[in-house]
């Protein structure tokens, strides 16, 4: 009996398993990014290169997931309905458009070691929404967690002045309140295939 119920959530247990590396995966890469996005800044915009990054992610995207479509037919996703789209839209906007154009003039303005440092507060921001905005229930470690994230960015990332850094650090806190306002916008229509909304939201953003 427990053998053929362990069988009956096998894909449940193998997901809940896989996520929390997919996670660690994605913020790898995501931190590897800022660095890397430093070195280009001088060469380029960083408004364009901000539409440059999303229009190749949406691009790229668009052609796994044509790919994927020829080879099995489907994903197993839901579907976007019209329903959705007001919400997507505002993941068009804060975490396609807003984000990444702020986070670029940021790093324009300071260091990619403080830079990633402040990224932290996306974490928090989408927190902090979730609780004030959409009522969802928060406890006091992670409560006391997101103020030690605060607290640890603005020491580490501090340039003792308001130059030219600091109004870095301003825009690049900026861009994760973006990111977190996208995160809980995203939660309302994550039931969706991931690679259509990241490929929507990639060519849409990128084209802007």
């Amino acid at each position: 009996t427990i053998s053929a119920r362990m069988e009956n959530h096998a894909p449940a247990i193998a997901f809940l398993t896989r996520a929390p590396l997919i996670a660690l995966a994605a913020a790898a890469l995501f931190g590897v990014s800022t660095p890397l996005a430093k070195l280009l800044i001088g060469d380029v915009s960083p408004w364009l290169l901000a539409g440059l990054l999303y229009l190749g992610s949406g691009s790229g995207l668009t052609v796994l997931y044509l790919l994927r479509r020829a080879s099995s037919g489907g994903s197993g996703e839901a579907s976007l309905t019209r329903s959705d789209l007001p919400w997507l839209a505002g993941t068009i906007l804060f975490g396609g458009i807003l984000g990444p154009v702020l986070l670029l003039y940021g790093l324009a303005l300071t260091d990619a070691a403080s830079a990633s440092l402040l990224l932290n507060l996306e974490a928090v921001f989408t927190l902090g929404l979730a609780w004030v905005v959409f009522h969802e229930h928060v406890d006091r470690r992670l409560f006391t967690g997101a103020m030690a994230i605060v607290a640890g960015a603005l020491l580490l990332s501090w340039q003792g002045g308001f130059g030219d850094a600091s109004w870095g650090v301003f825009l690049i806190g900026l861009a994760c309140l973006s990111w977190g306002i996208d995160n809980n916008l995203t939660r309302r229509i994550s039931a969706a295939d991931p690679v259509v909304l990241a490929a929507i939201k990639g060519v849409a953003a990128g084209s802007v």
